[in-house]
Order: C-alpha cells, then structure tokens, then sequence
C-alpha cells in the first residue's frame, strides 16, 4: 500500500479491493476524455432556442445551410438526448453527401464522435476520424486538418495506441500555432494533459492543465470547454496526491455541468468525486455520488460507466459488511460485462467476488474467483502482447514495403531520364509547330472575343435604358399614388369630416321626426363608412407605417389588415428584417409585389390561409408568399397579359431579382422571389 492510501483498522483483502477500485475505475477517464472532442468541433457548439431551429426546418432548402441546422439542432440535444441527436446528425451527413459537401461530412464527424466517445465506441469514433482527417486534407483546409488530426490523436489514446496519438498530436500542434489563436491553444493544452495522464506522467499532466484552465478563465470565448478541462486536471490533481485540489475543481465541473444541463459530464464528475472520497478513505459520502452517476449512466447508455457505477456501490456495502447487497450490485455489473463483452471489467469484477466469498468464508469460491481473475488477466495480457506484437511486424512490413518502393522508383528514375533525353528534341521540333498554331489559334480566339464584347456591351446598354424607363415608370407611379394618398386623406378626408360634423350640429338645432331621424342617422353611418373607406384606399396608396417605420412594420400591418378582414388568414414571418436598412424604392417596390401576390390569392387562388415570409442576410433578401389555394398550371404564367402580374414582373426585373412559381393544381402556391441587396 502507498503513504496515504492505507485505511488503519480494514482487513488486507478490503484494501485491496478499494485500490482495485480507484485504478480500474479510473477508465471513467473515458468519460472525461471523451468531452474532449466537444472543443474541437469544426464548426463551435453554440446553445440555442431549440424550438426557434425547429420551426426553421420545414421551409428549409435541401442546400448547406440546412446541414448546419441539423447540426445546431443536434447539438442542442446531445447532453440530454443523445439518440435524438444522432438522428439530426445523421441527417445532416446525408443531406452532405448528396450535395457533396466535404465540410459538411467533416462537421458531421466531429459532432457524431462526440456521442460515440460517451458511449464508449472508439474503434467506430477512430473510422470516423480518420474518415474526416481524409476529407480535411482533400479540402486542404489548415484548420480543419488541425481538429481532426487532434480528434483521431484521442481516439487513438482512447484505444491505447499512444504512439500513434502522439503523433496525430504534434502535427496536429504545429498546425494549431500558427493561429495564435488562444482558445486552440487551450483546447491543445487540454487533449495533451490526457495524454500525460495516460502515460502516467501527472506532475506534467498538471502543468499542462493548469495552462489550459488558465486560458480559458481569461479567454470568454473558451468558456464552454471550463468544465471538460476542469475534470481532466482533477483526474491529474487525483494521481499527484493532490486531493484537496482535486476536489474544489471537481464541484466547479459538477456547477458547471448542471448550469448546462451537461448530463455526460455530470456522469464524469459524479464518478470522479466518488473515486477521490473513495481513495481518501470516505467510503459513505461516494455512495450517492456513485447512486447518482448510476442513474445517469443508465438513462445515457452508457454502459462501462454502468459496470463501474454497480461495482463501486457494491463495494461501499462489502466495506460497510452488507455483503446480500454487496452480491446483487456486483451480480448486475457482472451480467452487463458479458452483455457487452467487457472483458477487463469482467476480471476486477472476479477479483471483487473473491473478495466478497473471503469476506464470507467461504474460501472455495474466494479461491474460484481469485482463479479467474487472474486467467483472465493472463488472457488479456497475452492479447495485449499479441497485438503489440502485429502492430510492429506490420510497422516492419510496412517500413520494408517502403524501401523496396524507393529502390523500384530509383530505377524507373534511371530509365526514365534516358528516354526522356531522346524524347527532347522531338519535343522541341512538335513545340515549335504548336507554338505556331497557338499563336494563329489566339489571334483568331481575340478578334472574336472583341466581337463578342461589342455585342454583349450593346445589349447591356439597350438592358440598361429598358431598366431605366422601368424605374422612372415605378418612381412616377409611387409619386403620383403619394399624392393621391395625400389629396383623398388630406382634402377629401378633411371635407368629409366637416360635413359629419356640421349635420351633427344640425341634428343638435333641428326638431325631426322619428322617421325623418332614423334616416338622418342612416346618412351619417353612411358618411361614417365613406370617410373609412377613403381612408383604406389613401392608406393601399401609400401605407403610413413603410414610410414611419420601414417595410417589417408595414407588412405586418398589411397583414394584419387581410386577417381582419376575414377575407383571408395571413401568416407574416420576418427574419433579419426588423433593423435592416432598405432604400425607400427598394422598401416601397417589395410592399407592392407582396401586396399584388396577396391580391392575387384572394382573387383568383380560392384560399384560406396564406404565409408571408421575408428573410434578411448579409446580401440578399428573399420574400416566399406560399397559400393553400387551388393553384393553377405555371406554364399558363409565360402567356399571361394580366396588369397585375405584369406589374410583379417589372419589379421584380427592376429590383435586378429572380422569381420561382411553384404551383400544381389542388395542391396551392408558392412564389419565391430573391433580390440581391
């Protein structure tokens, strides 16, 4: 036993079992080490209004950035629900492939490997990876090639390859410093205190982590990754006899996880926080650490993490003599170990109930199971060896492979210069002849290129005056509606309003019949209903709302004028709209195509419900109107005179735009309309 771990007044073989405990146990490691991959994803995990995403879907294109939905859709799943968010993943790989987005398939790998690290799956995580680290270097993409590398390095020492890990690792770091970017850096300094871990080195393991909490605490763009870094250098702070410290990082990973609802790495900190109390000797306060990370593991799948859970309940009642309990915790650790072929769990588990029958007595099975421990062990090591052994024989057939190849190409070398010195001066004579045949070929390619710019410069210009006298036809529109507007609110509002007002007066100095009232009060409705009614025809001419408030205000009126009127239901959506800045022609020519679709759809479509939708990026601006009318035969568009249509066209043309009519009979309309702003 080690200074410090020895517990005064507990029988040899309770030792035993708890040191077998904190070593073994350690592989929850994985737990942790798995989080790794969530900083370096290609594209960084944001936390988002699930539902906000979800609404965006069924209007989605089948184009990249719904890729990157189902990315962010997924993300937002998969510390909670992690086979919903293998799903979205999954989507989001598929729809990749069939627009043969590399990025894409590269983003879906390191968000999916990320669920098949908790889980515990590396040899699919380490296919995946190298899969991605294949397509990053096909796209030649520095900072791409940098993650992924740092990926496969993980799965690597997840499987205990770390020579190869290493490897990954430090061309992966050459990559990463050329950035300078302090979040990568600390992300680096996180994967490599792993790596130290496992090669035992922990006083280095330390350093490293303590380099990366550092940076992430003074970098807020890195905050999301504290936690994951936090645990891994507890486990390190764990080896280097450096508890309490291990212990005040653990509660700050564990603050971390729930304020996240992180429940992976809840599970990590749980199972850690019980090893450290264990290794301190406080076999009660691990109990409901371990109780707490057994419910989690299940309700993740996890189920090493499962096995390791049960095995560590099961020795808190061995230590505190409840050996019945003890059993049935160990009997269901034992049962997951041959569910899942978890061979190396399975002989601490012999070595568990060897243990337990000692306790017991019974020496026969104490004596039965200390056998298959150590058979299994044997088993497993011999395994080991021989896979190591494999391993170098095919890195020595590999090396040999390679020196042959060098010596075959050395020769062709040889032989290839030789025919390359007799083919030279043929090569001079065929070059001379071509050069001459080049030299006619572009001479002749530039005197019809010239021609072909004169003409192409001619029909811009006749494009040009055709847009020009489109946009003075618009802008004179639009004044003279101005006006009107302003004349019938203005003139014949205010005339009307006075006549309302002095037959009010009258009817307040004149003594009528009760026949002769009613019909005077009939007048007055009906005054009433023309001032509202002008009021309607000034406000279509030239809405108050896009002139005060811009075209989201004033489409939404509009909208909201339609549903009151009952004459249709109008679905209004804006995205990125509400702060953009529009030129007023732009703002007032959009208002009129929309306001002439919805027309339309009342007119013509027989609908009930219709959807406007505007989205506002960076330079483009799309407006779909879809409705669930009786729709009609496009191909009737291309030899329709009707105004109204032709008014769409025209400012559609004179926004520079591109209109789509998707339409088939008893199925409704849809009109997607981009413009370039």
């Amino acid at each position: 036993m080690e200074k410090g771990y020895t517990v005064p007044g507990i029988p040899s073989f309770i030792c035993k079992v708890r040191i077998l405990f904190v070593n073994s146990g350690m592989r929850k490691l994985i737990a942790a080490a798995g989080l790794l991959l969530a900083v370096l994803r290609v594209s960084s995990q944001e936390i988002m209004d699930v539902d906000s995403l979800l609404k965006l879907l069924p209007s989605a294109k089948q184009d990249t950035n719904t890729v990157v939905l189902y990315i962010k859709i997924g993300q937002q799943y998969e510390n909670n629900n992690p086979q919903l968010a293998a799903a979205y993943y999954r989507s989001s790989w598929a729809l990749s492939k069939k627009l043969n987005y590399l990025a894409g398939e590269i983003k879906y790998a390191t968000n999916y490997t990320y669920l098949l690290n908790m889980r515990g799956m590396y040899d699919s995580s380490l296919t995946l990876n190298l899969y991605s680290l294949q397509l990053a270097r096909q796209l030649n993409d520095s900072l791409y090639i940098g993650k992924t590398l740092f990926n496969t390095g993980t799965s690597y020492q997840q499987m205990g390859e770390y020579e190869e890990a290493t490897k990954c690792y430090e061309e992966g770091k050459v990559i990463f410093e050329k950035f300078g970017n302090a979040t990568i850096v600390a992300q680096s300094y996180d994967v490599l205190q792993v790596l130290a871990y496992n090669l035992k080195d922990y006083a280095k393991g330390v350093a490293l982590g303590e380099k990366a909490v550092s940076l992430i605490r003074r970098n807020r763009a890195a905050s999301s990754w504290l936690g994951p870094t936090l645990i891994n250098l507890g486990t390190n702070y764990t080896q280097a006899r450096m508890p309490e410290k291990a212990f005040a990082v653990y509660k700050e990973a564990l603050a971390i996880s729930k304020s996240e609802e992180n429940e992976f790495m809840e599970l990590a900190v749980l199972m850690d926080l019980a090893d450290l109390e264990i290794q301190s000797g406080q076999y009660a306060p691990a109990k409901p650490y371990l109780e707490k990370g057994l419910v989690l593991a299940r309700k993740l799948e996890s189920y090493e993490n499962e096995l390791i859970c049960l095995r560590g309940i099961a020795y808190t009642y061995l230590h505190s003599g409840d050996y019945a309990k003890s059993d049935q915790y160990i009997a269901d650790a034992l049962a997951i170990s041959f569910r899942y072929n978890l061979r190396a769990e399975r002989g601490d588990l012999y070595t568990h109930l060897s243990n337990l029958a000692y306790a017991k007595q019974d020496m026969k099975m104490g004596a039965y199971y200390a056998r298959e421990s150590s058979a299994l062990g044997d088993s497993l090591l011999n395994e080991s060896v021989r896979k190591t052994t494999l391993m170098l024989e095919k890195k020595y057939e590999t090396e040999k492979d390679k020196s042959q190849i060098l010596k075959l190409e050395s020769d062709k070398k040889e032989q290839q210069f030789t025919i390359d010195r007799k083919n030279v001066l043929n090569a001079a004579l065929i070059a001379g002849a071509v050069v001459l045949v080049l030299l006619i070929a572009l001479l002749y390619r530039n005197y019809r290129q010239k021609q072909a710019l004169q003409q192409q410069r001619i029909t811009e210009l006749e494009a040009e005056k055709q847009l020009a006298a489109t946009e003075a036809v618009l802008k004179g529109e639009e004044l003279e509606r101005t006006r009107l507007a302003r004349d019938l609110h203005d003139g014949l509002g205010g005339m009307l309003s006075g006549i309302k007002y002095s037959l009010n007066t009258m009817k307040g100095n004149m003594i009528m019949t009760p026949e002769n009232a009613q019909a005077f009060e009939r007048s007055v409705d009906m005054l009433d209903s023309s001032i509202k009614e002008m009021r309607r025809v000034a406000h279509n001419m030239m809405p108050e709302a896009l002139v005060k408030f811009g075209l989201d205000e004033a489409l939404k009126d509009f909208c909201n004028d339609i549903n009151q009127s009952g004459a249709l239901t109008v679905n209004y959506q804006s995205i990125g709209l509400k702060d953009a800045v529009l030129e007023q022609t732009m703002a007032i020519t959009i208002y009129r195509i929309v306001q002439e679709l919805i027309n339309n759809t009342m007119k013509h479509a027989g609908a009930a419900n219709a959807i406007v939708q505007v989205t506002k990026t960076n330079d483009q601006l799309a407006v779909t109107v879809e409705d669930d009318g009786k729709g009609f035969d496009t191909s009737i568009l291309r030899a329709a005179k009707g105004i109204g249509w032709s008014n769409i066209q025209n400012r559609v043309e004179f926004l520079k735009g591109r209109m789509d009519v998707s339409s088939q009979e008893g199925k409704g309309t849809s009109v997607l309309i981009e413009i370039g702003v």
